[in-house]
């Protein structure tokens, strides 16, 4: 009994003299930002000095022991605030004070015990197999003992992360994470306090740095455990943070990314990959088609693409389609799209359209056929629709058994 004791300490021994190792290595620090968990804080850091030797502490104007327990640790490094700033000020300047040192990743970890520094090995690991992204500890919500507020609001997060960004993450609430240092020097931050964890995987996803999941351990039942998550103050600042984004993305992130995809590619790449090749059924690509085409010459000025996005997802059908198709009301095809609106109005209000094409280029009031305008710009628009539609059904459906045969 006593040899296999031995023999399991040996080999943990070396587990842990390889993560220290690796780490060095991979020019990986760790950061803990705390504040008041004077009862669960040595407890982290001798954890994770068994893992990894370089270690920031970002003491958050803490009011009770934090200072004179951190007196005790020689070899880590400190920033002090004198008040309270935050946590995500504290990750900040953290962040800030790695990367001056020479730091190429650093992992952070909550001080309030509910992560395993046994962990900190799987993070090194996984950052060789996936250099440069954010990975964030996937505490697996759905084991007994996560509070109920807790899931709801992680699965609350996780869609709105996939609505900015359209990366499916499990957790994204999670404190354990690895960041690369680099990316994180690129923009300046806007929040401080909690919210600043969404903040910086959604920017750091439009800014092209990949974002994933890995799993890890977690527990709450602890009676040392303090959580400084206010949750009606914080909840509502991260609400707001999400109601921001969410127009960022759909009026400018979105249609940027479409857009350099598109031309990237070319059209006839375009079709061959996201049209032809595309794995989903004809039917929805048909009807991805219908639905961008048919927002793309409604009146919806300045919202076409945001509706088209927002439309696709909801409906599930392919967004990349979709966005193409809208752009059939490019600058140079506006005229002939108001025209043809003005015509098919006046057909359907019973009146005579004495505008020529040649009007439209010069420039007119549309404000005086506003009504014939709207109406015809929405029969058009479903005409229109329902044509590309069918014709595109009808060609896919003809692609695909030419393929088949």
């Amino acid at each position: 009994m006593g040899l296999i004791t031995k023999k399991n300490a040996a080999l943990e021994q070396r587990s842990t003299q390889a993560s220290i190792e690796l780490a060095k290595q991979l020019g990986c620090c760790l950061i803990i930002p705390t504040y008041n968990n004077e009862k669960t804080l040595a407890k982290v850091v001798d954890g994770a000095f068994a893992y990894i030797q370089d270690i920031l502490v970002v003491n958050d104007g803490a009011t009770d022991s934090t200072p004179a327990i951190l007196e005790k640790y020689t070899k880590i490094a400190r920033i002090d605030f004198q008040k309270n700033r935050g946590k995500g000020a504290a990750l900040q300047a953290g962040f800030a004070r790695a990367h001056q040192l020479g730091f190429r990743y650093a992992i952070t970890i909550d001080s309030d015990a509910q992560h395993f520094p046994e962990d900190i090995p799987v993070f090194l690991e996984a950052i060789e197999q996936s250099p440069d992204h954010i990975l964030i500890g996937d505490r697996n919500m759905t084991q007994e003992g996560i509070p109920k507020g807790s899931s709801f609001g992680n699965k609350f997060s996780s869609f709105w992360y996939w609505m900015h960004t359209g990366i499916d993450l499990q957790d994204t609430q999670s404190g354990y994470r690895l960041y690369p240092l680099e990316p994180l020097a690129a923009f300046k931050a806007y929040t401080k306090k909690f919210e600043y964890e969404i903040e910086v995987i959604v920017r750091a996803a439009w800014l092209g740095v990949g974002v994933k999941n890995i799993p890890i351990q977690v527990h709450y039942e602890q009676e040392d455990r303090v959580s400084h998550f206010r949750p009606f103050t914080d909840f509502f600042r991260i609400s707001v943070l999400n109601t921001v984004f969410f127009f960022i993305a759909f009026l400018y992130i979105k249609p940027r990314d479409y857009f350099r995809s598109f031309r990237k590619k070319g059209f006839k790449k375009f079709l061959k990959e996201d049209l032809i090749g595309s794995k989903d059924s004809p039917t929805k690509k048909a009807k991805s088609i219908a639905l961008g085409v048919f927002l793309g010459i409604s009146p919806f000025w300045g919202l076409q693409t945001v509706l088209t996005l927002t439309l696709a997802t909801f409906l599930k059908l392919n967004r990349t389609i979709a966005f193409a198709a809208s752009n059939v009301s490019i600058p140079p095809l506006i005229p002939f799209v108001v025209y043809g609106s003005l015509e098919v109005g006046a057909l359907l209000m019973g009146q005579t359209n004495s505008l020529r094409i040649s009007q439209l280029q010069d420039g007119f009031d549309v404000q005086k056929n506003l009504m014939q305008y709207v109406v015809g710009s929405f029969g058009l628009a479903s005409i229109l629709a329902l044509v590309f539609g069918f014709g595109a059904l009808l060609f896919l459906n003809f692609s695909k058994a030419n393929k088949g045969a």
